[in-house]
């Protein structure tokens, strides 16, 4: 078993529509090879023992300001992972309680996703061994805001109230985060206070192409880096 492992892993996976256009394919081909490789990953992240992993799906302003088509095939191929018969199954032999953040909800006001992901996410609500987090129609600004916006008749704030505020209070503070795309840069202030003390890996693979031996090797870079935590 692989030793120093992060507690609470997270992916922002960048690279798909790269990955398509390299081959001449539409965008959305990027987003279905980029959910196979998500589930290859996913499936290791929980068999080596890390508890938790957090997977950045898209963007609030991926949904606002791509193409029409482009958001259509990225919600059906969504809807096809989730409508999957074994998927329960599958999250239930590993104890993998589902959860979604984000405003997707608020943008793409589709009934059936609604149902979809709601059904998972009490289905598996139970499940305590792994917890895999889906951040889909997501920015961290507006996270932030709405946390502040919640805090405003508090006479005191501390760092454990700022924490409950946000959609994702109630994850542990992120270990490691690895970026894929070759573009080492943040995106819409992504996690901000849970990354606070984060490491991150940038790699110039595309996430279509980031799979078990990629995650293993970025693995092993966290397990040999020391970590001061300002010591």
């Amino acid at each position: 078993m692989m030793k120093n492992l992060p507690k609470h892993l997270v992916a922002l996976p960048d690279g798909n529509r790269r990955w398509a256009k390299k081959r001449g394919k539409a965008p959305w081909e990027g987003h279905r090879e980029g959910v196979e490789k998500f589930w290859e990953v996913c499936e290791e992240v929980f068999e080596i023992g890390i508890p938790y992993f957090t997977f950045w799906a898209a963007s609030e302003d991926n949904l606002k300001k791509r193409s029409t088509i482009e958001v259509k095939f990225l919600v059906l191929i969504l809807k096809n992972e989730l409508f999957k018969k074994d998927l329960f199954e599958r999250l239930e032999k590993n104890e993998v309680r589902l959860r979604v953040f984000g405003r997707w909800n608020d943008i793409l006001k589709d009934k059936e996703l609604e149902r979809m992901i709601g059904d998972l996410e009490k289905r598996t609500a139970k499940f305590k061994k792994h917890n895999l987090t889906i951040l889909f129609g997501y920015d961290g600004k507006r996270e932030m805001m709405e946390a502040m916006e919640s805090l405003k008749k508090e006479k005191e704030i501390n760092y454990e109230k700022v924490k409950s505020a946000l959609w994702t209070g109630d994850l542990p503070a992120v270990d490691y985060l690895i970026r894929t795309g070759g573009e080492p840069h943040w995106s819409a202030g992504f996690m901000m206070w849970l990354t606070a003390d984060a490491q991150f890996y940038f790699t110039e693979k595309l996430w279509p192409d980031f799979g078990r031996a990629e995650l293993h090797k970025a693995l092993e870079e966290y397990a040999s880096r020391e970590r001061r935590t300002g010591k």
